[in-house]
C-alpha cells in the first residue's frame, strides 16, 4: 500500500475517533466516515502526493465525482490535520479579493498580530459581509455610523451563539480601530462603541473544580504514554498556575527557570510578562515530560505535537488534550475550569482581587470581579456555617 495511502488512513481514524470523544453525533460520524472512505479511494487511485491531498483543486476534482456535500467532510479532516500540525494549511474555500483598504488591513495585521492563518481567513470572513451590507445599502466607509455598524451587527449575528457573536464583534472592532487610528479614514473611533446588547439577571459565575474532583483528576492521570506525561505537564501549568491555553502552548524552553523554580510568562493577553512560582509537582511534571515525551529536535516551545514534523501544538491543541482527559475522568468541564479553580484557590488563601488580577494576567479589574461570586466556601461557612 502506498505510503500516501497509510498515512492518509490513519489521518482519517484519527478524525473519527477525535469527533466521536468531542461529542459529535454518531450520523453525522458515520456520515463522514462513508466520504472520506471514498476520498481515500480517490486519492489512492489518483496517486496525489501528500503534499497536494489537502488541496481547494483535490477537493474540488474529488466532488465532481461524489457530489459538492462531500466538502464538509474532507474540510473538516483538513482543519483537525491542520491543528495537529500535521499539514501547512486546511483546505479554504475560494478566497474572493476584498477591495484595498480590507486587504491592507488583513496585512496589517497578519504583521502586527501574529496570528494564524485560519483567524485570517474567519477575519476576512466577517469582512466580507460587511463590506457586502455596505455595498447594498450604498454607506461609504469614510461615512460609516455606529448606526450602520449596529445595524449589520444585528443582521450578521442573530444566527450566532453568544461568544461567537462576541468574537466577531472583537474582529470588527479590530477594523475600525486600523480605520481610525492607522489610516485616518473615519473621524471618529467607533470600536469602543461596538458592544452586545446588555444581559440582565443572567450572569453566569465562571465554574470551578472541587477538591475530591481535582484529586479525582490528578488520579486518574496515566503517565505511562508519551501522551499522557504531555497532558500532565499542561494540567500541573493550567492548575497551579491558572495558565490559559494560549499561554501554555507559547511556553519554550529557555522560559522555564528549574534552579530557581519559576517560569517566565512573555505573552500575557494584557502583554505585561511576569515571572511566576512553580511549584515542585509541576516541575517535576515538566522534567518528566522532557526526558519521556518530548521528541528531540531544534524547536525551543515546550509543548510539541508526537507525530511527525513534530511542531509546537496550537492552544486548541491545549484544550483539547485537557478536555478529552477530563471527560476520561468522568468530568464534564474544558482547561479553563482549571483556570477558574486557580483563582477561587487565590481567593480562599486571602489574596486581594488586585493581586488575583496580576496572577491571571486580566486586562481589566472587571475581568477579574467575578471570581467574587464563586467564594461558595466562605458565603456557605457565613450563611449556613458549613463547610463545602
Amino acid at each position: 500500500m502506498p505510503v500516501n495511502n497509510t498515512m492518509l488512513e490513519q489521518a482519517t481514524s484519527d478524525y473519527l475517533l477525535w469527533m466521536v470523544s468531542n461529542g459529535y453525533s454518531p450520523k453525522t460520524v458515520e456520515s463522514y466516515e462513508r466520504v472520506l472512505k471514498h476520498f481515500l479511494v480517490f486519492i489512492n487511485r489518483r496517486k496525489i502526493a501528500w503534499s497536494d491531498i489537502f488541496t481547494l483543486d483535490t477537493m474540488q476534482n474529488f466532488q465532481k465525482s461524489r457530489s459538492k456535500a462531500t466538502a464538509h467532510a474532507v474540510r473538516g479532516l483538513s482543519r483537525y490535520l491542520f491543528q495537529q500540525n500535521r499539514i501547512f494549511r486546511p483546505i479554504e474555500k475560494k478566497e474572493c479579493r476584498l477591495p484595498e483598504i480590507y486587504e491592507d488591513y488583513l496585512a496589517y495585521h497578519a504583521r502586527i498580530q501574529q496570528v494564524q492563518h485560519i483567524q485570517i481567513v474567519r477575519i476576512r470572513r466577517v469582512l466580507f459581509a460587511f463590506h457586502d451590507y455596505l455595498e447594498r445599502f450604498k454607506i461609504n466607509l469614510v461615512s460609516i455610523r455606529i448606526e450602520h455598524i449596529d445595524a449589520f451587527m444585528a443582521e450578521f449575528n442573530k444566527k450566532f451563539a453568544p461568544q461567537t457573536k462576541k468574537t466577531y464583534r472583537t474582529y470588527l472592532r479590530g477594523f475600525l480601530k486600523y480605520l481610525y487610528h492607522e489610516r485616518r479614514i473615519i473621524r471618529k473611533d467607533l470600536a469602543p462603541l461596538v458592544v452586545g446588547a446588555p444581559l440582565f439577571a443572567q450572569s453566569k459565575p465562571p465554574t470551578f473544580l472541587r477538591l475530591h474532583e481535582v484529586q479525582k483528576l490528578f488520579d486518574t492521570m496515566d503517565l505511562s504514554s508519551p501522551t499522557g506525561l504531555r497532558t500532565n505537564a499542561m494540567l500541573e501549568l493550567a492548575y497551579n498556575l491558572g495558565l490559559r491555553p494560549k499561554e501554555i502552548c507559547l511556553i519554550t524552553l529557555d522560559d522555564i527557570l528549574f534552579s530557581e523554580g519559576e517560569l517566565i510568562i512573555g505573552d500575557r493577553k494584557n502583554t505585561n510578562p511576569m515571572k511566576l512560582p512553580l511549584p515542585e509537582s509541576t516541575i517535576k511534571a515538566i522534567a518528566a515530560y522532557i526526558i519521556g515525551a518530548r521528541p528531540e529536535n531544534d524547536h525551543r516551545t515546550l509543548f510539541l505535537s508526537l507525530k511527525a514534523p513534530y511542531g509546537p501544538i496550537t492552544s486548541a491543541m491545549v484544550n483539547h488534550h485537557l478536555k478529552i482527559f477530563m471527560r476520561k475522568a468522568n468530568l464534564p468541564s474544558t482547561a479553563y475550569w482549571l483556570r477558574h479553580t486557580y483563582a477561587q484557590n487565590l481567593l480562599e488563601a486571602g489574596a486581594s482581587i488586585y493581586e488575583i488580577k496580576e496572577m491571571l494576567g486580566h486586562d481589566s479589574i472587571e475581568s477579574t470581579r467575578k471570581y467574587l461570586h464563586i467564594h461558595i466556601n466562605l458565603m456557605r461557612k457565613v450563611l449556613f456555617d458549613e463547610e463545602l
